[in-house]
């Protein structure tokens, strides 16, 4: 570069590009609709069959019918309610609507971690919270099943923090005391 020219006028600028972070709970969806498909068995080859021309009254007309193409939404809506995913898929976007479902103060203290037959899981980060939101529980079922639908949630699962583990290193004791072994 010449004395008179800066890195602007040379038009290579370097700006920090921030990429989106991505919502984990579509990954969990897709692993949770995977592990579905894995326990139905193996996907049968469809046989071809020859098209036959229709014959008697069997004739195409300018009323829409299930040849025409479809809307995208259709066929999702319709694929979602033939695999069964309708709930699965509900579920999932009222978590991700969770701090507008239960509060922005209850949010900030708790995310929900799983939904299993009716059964969702909350895991609290401490367990005054997880005391509060087992208090609540009756209404947080009233409120999820306002937006899913009536019987989708039958109960609330509080978890509080996780402990920390004590199974630190390659060499444990079975029945060890944790840390309290250390101090005589």
């Amino acid at each position: 570069m010449s004395e008179g020219q800066n890195s602007s006028e040379s038009g290579f600028e370097s700006e920090a590009v921030e990429e989106p972070e991505h919502d984990k709970r579509g990954l969990e969806l897709a692993k949770a609709l995977a592990s579905r498909l894995k326990g139905a068995g193996p996907i049968q080859p469809v046989k071809k069959t020859r098209r036959r021309r229709p014959t008697g009254n069997q004739v195409s007309g300018s009323r829409p019918d299930d040849r025409d193409p479809q809307s995208l939404t259709n066929t999702l809506g319709r694929l979602m309610r033939d695999q069964g995913w309708e709930v699965d898929v509900a579920v999932h976007g009222v978590m991700a609507r969770w701090p507008s479902i239960v509060g922005p103060e209850m949010a900030s203290h708790c995310q929900p971690e799983s939904y299993t037959d009716t059964e969702l899981t909350v895991r609290t980060d401490s367990t005054a919270w997880a005391t509060q939101v087992r208090l609540l529980a009756p209404d947080l079922v009233r409120r999820l099943n306002a937006e899913l639908g009536d019987g989708t949630v039958t109960r609330v699962k509080v978890e509080g923090p996780n402990a920390p583990s004590w199974r630190k290193g390659p060499r444990t004791v079975r029945g060890g005391r944790g840390p309290r072994d250390t101090y005589g």
